[in-house]
Order: C-alpha cells, then sequence, then structure tokens
C-alpha cells in the first residue's frame, strides 16, 4: 500500500499542485511560451514589414515617376542645309527675234506673188511684183523732162562761155555776159531738179518689186493677183505679207521684284514647253527694263534662246527655269515642326541646358513636306518635331533622338 501510494502521490493532481507539489514543469512550460509569443511577434512584425516597404517603395517609384512624367519628352532635329541655288519658274511669252509687217511702196495692182505661208526666204528673196502703170508713165515723163533740162543746161553753158571770151575783148556789153552766165546756172539748176525727180520714181518704181528685207519665215500673207494696192502703211494700206526671224527667239518673263536683285544679264536658263516633254532648251538673260512694273511689281527680262532648226514656233507659251543664287544660306525643316501662333510662324528649340527656346522664323519656299527657313534659325540648332500645343519657352524637356530630318537628332535627359 504503501508503495502504491508513493505511486499514487507522485500523480499530478490539481490538489497536489495547490499544496505546493511539484512546479519545474509548470516554469518549463511558461518559458516555451515566452519563446513563441516571442517568435510570433517576429513573424507578425516580419510580414507587416514585408508589407509596408514594398508600398512605401512603390510610393517613392511612383512619386519619381509622376515627377519624371511632369517633363515633356520631345525628338529634336538639325535643319537640313538647303541648296546654295533656288530655281523659279515663270511663265514666258516666246516672240521672233525680228517680226516685221511687209506694206507696199507703191499703188498699182498686184501681178503676182511668189511665197505663201510657212515659206523660208533670205534677205533680198523677191516676194510679189506690183504693176503701177502710172509710176512708169511718170518716169518716162521726168526722163523726158530731164534730157530737155540737160539740152537747154548745154546751150546755156556754151553761150556764157562765148560772152565770157567776147567781154576780154570787148565785143559784148558787160551785161550781156552776166545773163548768159545767169541764165547758165539757173539751167543747171533745172538739170539738177530734173535728175532728182528722176531717181524718185525710179526709187518708186522699183517698190513694184517687194524683197524680204531679212532671213525669215512668211507667217502671212494677206493679197492675191489683182488686189489694189495702196502705198504706205497707214489706213486705208493693208499689209501684204508678214515676216518673222525665228533662228533665234527672244521670250519674255515678269521675274518678281524679290528676286529681281539677281536677274542679271548672262544668267543662264532652260525653256521648257508643253510640247516637247523632258526636253531643256537653253538660253541667257540677255537684258531687263531695268525697272519695276507699279501694278504686277514685276521686272520685265529678255531670254534669248538659239532655235537653228525652227522647231521652236513664235507666239508659243513657255516656261522658263532660272537658278538664282541665293543671297544667305537657307535651311530645310519638315513642316511638322512649325508653330503657328499670334506671335508668327515660330519653332520650338532645345538649348544645352535642356530648356525650350522660340524662334520667330521667317519661310522662303514651301515644298509641300518640307518649308525653306531664310532667316531666324541657326544651323546648329535642335529643333523639336511635333511641339505640343502647351510648348512655351524656358520649359524643362526630355531630349529623344529623332530620325525625322537630316537624321542627326540627339539624345539626353532632363537635368
Amino acid at each position: 500500500m504503501a508503495g502504491k501510494r508513493g505511486v499514487v502521490s507522485g500523480i499530478n493532481y490539481p490538489g497536489n499542485l495547490a499544496r505546493g507539489g511539484v512546479r519545474r514543469p509548470r516554469r518549463r512550460e511558461s518559458g516555451r511560451g515566452v519563446v513563441i509569443a516571442i517568435v510570433v511577434l517576429a513573424v507578425v512584425a516580419a510580414i507587416v514589414i514585408a508589407g509596408i516597404v514594398p508600398r512605401f517603395k512603390a510610393r517613392a517609384a511612383l512619386k519619381t515617376e509622376t515627377r519624371e512624367l511632369a517633363i515633356p519628352t520631345v525628338a529634336v532635329i538639325h535643319a537640313k542645309p538647303g541648296d546654295p541655288r533656288s530655281e523659279i519658274v515663270l511663265p514666258g511669252n516666246m516672240q521672233a527675234f525680228a517680226d516685221s509687217p511687209i506694206y507696199a511702196r507703191t499703188n498699182g495692182y498686184l501681178k503676182t506673188w511668189y511665197h505663201d505661208i510657212g515659206s523660208r526666204v533670205k534677205k533680198g528673196d523677191l516676194l510679189a511684183v506690183i504693176e503701177s502703170p502710172e509710176v512708169d508713165q511718170q518716169l518716162d515723163q521726168a526722163r523726158a523732162e530731164l534730157s530737155t533740162a540737160q539740152a537747154n543746161f548745154a546751150l546755156a553753158r556754151t553761150t556764157a562761155e562765148r560772152y565770157q571770151n567776147l567781154l576780154k575783148s570787148g565785143s559784148v556789153a558787160k551785161q550781156d555776159v552776166d545773163n548768159a552766165v545767169g541764165d547758165f546756172e539757173a539751167k543747171k539748176a533745172t538739170v539738177d531738179s530734173a535728175e532728182a525727180n528722176v531717181k524718185r520714181l525710179e526709187q518708186l518704181q522699183s517698190f513694184e518689186k517687194v524683197y524680204a528685207p531679212f532671213d525669215g519665215v512668211i507667217t502671212a500673207r494677206n493679197t492675191d493677183v489683182g488686189h489694189l494696192i495702196n502705198s504706205g502703211a497707214g489706213s486705208p494700206a493693208t499689209e501684204l505679207f508678214h515676216i518673222s526671224s525665228i533662228r533665234k527667239l527672244r521670250v519674255y518673263v515678269n521675274v518678281p521684284q524679290q528676286n529681281s536683285a539677281s536677274a542679271r544679264p548672262g544668267l543662264r536658263a532652260a525653256i521648257t514647253l508643253p510640247e516637247f516633254p523632258g526636253r531643256h532648251f537653253s538660253g541667257t538673260l540677255v537684258r531687263t527694263s531695268e525697272s519695276i512694273d507699279a501694278v504686277s511689281r514685276t521686272l520685265l527680262a529678255e531670254v534669248d534662246v538659239d532655235n537653228p532648226t525652227g522647231e521652236l514656233l513664235p507666239g508659243a507659251y513657255a516656261e522658263v527655269h532660272f537658278q538664282i543664287p541665293n543671297a544667305a544660306p537657307a535651311l530645310m525643316l519638315p513642316v511638322s515642326s512649325l508653330i503657328f501662333r499670334s506671335q508668327g510662324m515660330q519653332v520650338g528649340t532645345v538649348d544645352s541646358g535642356s530648356r525650350t527656346v522660340l524662334k520667330t522664323i521667317t519661310l522662303g519656299r514651301d515644298f509641300g513636306n518640307e518649308v525653306e527657313v531664310i532667316a531666324g534659325l541657326d544651323p546648329g540648332d535642335s529643333v523639336i518635331v511635333n511641339p505640343p500645343d502647351s510648348l512655351v519657352a524656358g520649359e524643362l524637356v526630355r531630349v529623344v533622338s529623332s530620325r525625322e530630318g537630316d537624321g542627326q537628332g540627339t539624345s539626353g535627359a532632363a537635368q
């Protein structure tokens, strides 16, 4: 029994604990609980830290990203150098180098003509013959009167010589000698007058034959056999023929005032015509009017072009291409870089500090996708492509490269 009590008494009853029984297991359990609590707290703290730290990092990253996104990103290019010579194309009117109407200088009827329109003639070629019997009769009469005057002149000269010889011997009076000499002088003047009249009528008779005044082509024939011909170039006279010299043609163009300073004699030009597609005819500017037309604000210029084959025709419409040297080097920009504002035409550029600079520019020619800038822009400027409407001067930007333009875009980051 006693042994059994000992065994029984070793059992951990609550009563035994209350009466100061075995205490060591309770302390062990208490220490273990503290450890567990600490571990639990550490795990909870780790979980909390693992959840909070990424949030802080994400918030910081978001703040950084927001700050970076607040800086606009722009693409820049460098303007391409323009052609040192610019071409202007102007409408021109082709005219014959020499152009003349041909009138008759004597009255009569047209007897015959020898050349029609399109005929190429040489200087001195006979074009037509006019019958003028009145002139022929007047010439015959004038020649007869000249013969009479010459006979009277010969008699007066002989008489004057005789009287002068007789005066030496005192056979005649001095008055008679003076009368004979005076009659001789008068007869001489009559001969001169008759000769002049004959020459005049001979000249009129020579006008019965109409000749070409220069090498050229007959462009009009306004008469026919039997037509009554009135002399002179005024009404009611009628132009018989019209002749044009086309071995060299004149092309008249009106040069705009802004290009007039470059339109100087010797400037080469290329002539194109719609009936000769793909062909260019060489010409030279030979003279200008040296005066700006007050109405059209243009300078009249003459360009001469050789036409040895005669394929170019006077009166035709032509386009004249001038290669004019530029007074200042121009720069080429895409139209997407232009800013249209009330201050005028502008472009946005980026300086070395990644700050925007708005520059007012002056445009030259418009080529569709590109424009020519003749003032306001430097060759080394970094020009913003597709600038935003909100772009202002002094704004901090982020620069990225662009393939547009000359392909020399730069890259960088905002400071």
